[in-house]
């Protein structure tokens, strides 16, 4: 039976010379409209939380099935790995300056300047290296993800691989996610380095500090419980961006324009869930270690 909204013609409020307040008492569909429109994108939303749901159970369950792409499973290690290399050490370099420029003329105000080296390490070491690397990251390898499967998606190379017996996932999907896991770890390690050493010039350059004094700071403040929350934290980052990153490739449609879409999407995407994964990881970190 069709609905009463289907059989009444509504005009084009946008273009009416009445009121809006008169026209939605005597057209309230455009309201009904425009929750209906709030409503789908919501159910959406969770939906495509669902289906990215059991595309990473299927990631579990065929990460460890034979046969293993180790061949592929490496040069995407070399190309996700050693070709952010630059990237991520200008981006730490410039992170380590610019942060250690900024907090100098707070800490010299209440005489604290041989807290810098303290301050910094453990500021970039829990929490600014990881997230500023993760995002960095999310925009060149999580958007490169997307982009790639997404072209092969609308060009059939997927169903050309499923109709000759080759399991594209494993291929594709298995090997871009356990790399990306494995190599931002090593990356935001890297740059959390080069953080400090940009951090240590400064402080070499500014207040006359030799750099064995500010590494014997460095790891002087630096415990245990700094490191391997920062390090377990950069595991679920890198497996989020692999993960979001082939979902919206090997999802994609609607042609070309598709392509664009996935790799935009993606990029958002990964970004939101670095943020939600970083508050989940700092709160478990103040329960069982003390911050």
């Amino acid at each position: 039976m069709r609905s009463l909204g289907t059989l009444l013609t509504i005009p084009d409020l946008n273009h009416s010379y009445l009121p809006k307040s008169l026209l939605n008492l005597i057209f309230p569909f455009n309201k009904m409209n425009k929750a209906n429109a709030i409503i789908l994108k919501t159910k959406s939303f969770f939906a495509e939380i669902g289906d990215m749901t059991l595309f990473a159970g299927r990631f579990f369950r065929e990460v460890f099935r034979p046969p293993f792409e180790f061949r592929e499973l490496l040069r995407q290690c070399y190309n996700m790995g050693n070709r952010s290399l630059l990237l991520v050490g200008v981006t730490g370099f410039i992170l380590g300056l610019v942060f250690t420029l900024q907090s100098r003329p707070t800490l010299m105000q209440f005489g604290a300047e041989s807290w810098m080296a303290s301050m910094v390490s453990l500021s970039i070491v829990r929490e600014i290296g990881p997230v500023i690397i993760a995002l960095i990251c999310a925009g060149r390898i999580g958007s490169g993800i997307g982009a790639e499967l997404g072209s092969m998606r609308v060009t059939e190379q997927i169903d050309a691989m499923e109709v000759s017996g080759t399991n594209p996932f494993k291929y594709l999907v298995v090997t871009r996610i356990v790399a990306t896991t494995l190599m931002l770890p090593l990356l935001i390690i890297m740059g959390d380095a080069i953080a400090l050493l940009g951090s240590a010039i400064v402080e070499n350059l500014k207040g006359d500090v030799s750099y064995m004094l500010y590494f014997n700071q460095v790891f002087d403040a630096l415990k245990f419980s700094d490191l391997l929350p920062a390090t377990i934290k950069s595991v679920f980052f890198g497996f989020a961006i692999g993960l979001v990153g082939c979902y919206k490739g090997y999802h994609c449609s609607k042609g070309t324009v598709g392509v664009g879409e996935a790799s935009n999407s993606a990029v958002v995407y990964i970004s939101m869930l670095l943020f939600i994964i970083d508050f989940i990881a700092v709160f478990v970190t103040d329960i069982f270690f003390e911050i």
